[in-house]
């Protein structure tokens, strides 16, 4: 039996804080959650410039 028939409810996780760190956590937490059978939603909020090395490779990869 896969994880995702055991969930009866979403899980919202939200990492926050200054330095470094945060997306990289979110990144294998999605890709375990995935690997799992489980579906993912990644969001992300960038301040300045879009073009950040984690929006060209979902861009790339998409």
């Amino acid at each position: 039996m896969s994880v995702s028939k055991e969930l009866s409810k979403g899980l919202v996780q939200v990492y926050t804080g200054e330095g470094k760190g945060k997306t990289t956590a979110a990144l294998g937490q999605s890709i375990r959650a995935a690997g799992h059978g489980l579906k993912v939603l990644f969001v992300q909020f960038v301040k300045g410039n879009s073009f950040t090395g984690e929006f060209l490779f979902f861009q790339k990869f998409s």
